[in-house]
């Protein structure tokens, strides 16, 4: 297992931690959204998912990956 902190722009609420963390989990990873500081704490598997995938999947949600 691998891990990356991600920096995200845009996120402000429960709502924006659940889509982000949910984004994580169906591209095959787990993460954990720190509002406060605007970052995500990914764990990942590098043989399954890359990391532009994670970053993609967060793109997707309507966020910035910094």
């Amino acid at each position: 297992m691998s891990s990356i902190t991600l920096n995200v722009k845009g996120m402000s609420c429960e709502h924006c931690v659940k889509a982000v963390e949910g984004a994580l989990q169906e591209a095959g990873a787990s993460g954990k959204v720190n509002l406060a500081s605007g970052t995500v704490d990914v764990n990942y598997d590098e043989s399954k998912v890359s990391v532009d995938k994670l970053k993609e999947a967060i793109e997707d949600q309507g966020y910035d990956v910094v």
